[in-house]
């Protein structure tokens, strides 16, 4: 009887000790940002969307320019925009995973004509770009989100530098 009750006693010692620890990994992944889209507001999901959405968009289009411009500083700009642009698309994969959001994955078309319409097309949506990263590292609610949102803001900037020196060379 005294045996048992030693087994039963250790059991329950077991139990107690795993019913923690799973209570306190959860705690854990609560605390570090991994709760699920719960916890994200309607205005971090659009930007995550949005952002996504965009990102695939500088991809696709930065490979057009590398392989299809007569420009070597477009052509430049253009393996940039696919670097960096892919990059900050893993990171916010990442982020939306952890979140348990789903992004848009499809991959945009869009055309230009020449590379002055590129570079035209590069600044005013690098310059809407900054904008909305800006206004998420600002005013988001979710941690992650903010930080990417800040960090991503910072390149985008130096995109939008580097492309309207470009433009600039241009047209002229």
């Amino acid at each position: 009887m005294k045996r048992q009750f030693t087994v039963i006693s250790t059991f329950v010692i077991a139990l107690a000790c795993a019913c923690a620890l799973q209570s306190a990994n959860a705690a854990k992944k609560e605390k570090s940002g991994e709760a699920k889209s719960g916890s994200l507001s309607a205005a971090d999901k659009k930007f995550a969307e949005a952002a996504a959405k965009g990102g695939m968009m500088e991809v696709a289009m930065g490979k057009a320019a590398a392989d299809h411009s007569q420009n070597s500083d477009v052509k430049k700009f253009g393996n940039r925009m696919v670097k960096d642009h892919s990059k900050a698309n893993d990171e916010l994969k990442s982020i939306a995973s952890k979140k348990g959001i789903t992004l848009p994955s499809e991959s945009p078309t869009h055309e230009f004509k020449s590379d002055a319409a590129y570079m035209q097309m590069m600044v005013k949506d690098h310059e809407k770009d900054l904008a909305e990263f800006q206004k998420e590292a600002q005013n988001g609610s979710d941690p992650d989100l903010k930080k990417f949102a800040d960090k991503t803001a910072k390149v985008v900037s130096d995109h939008l530098a580097m492309a309207r020196d470009i433009d600039k060379k241009l047209k002229h």
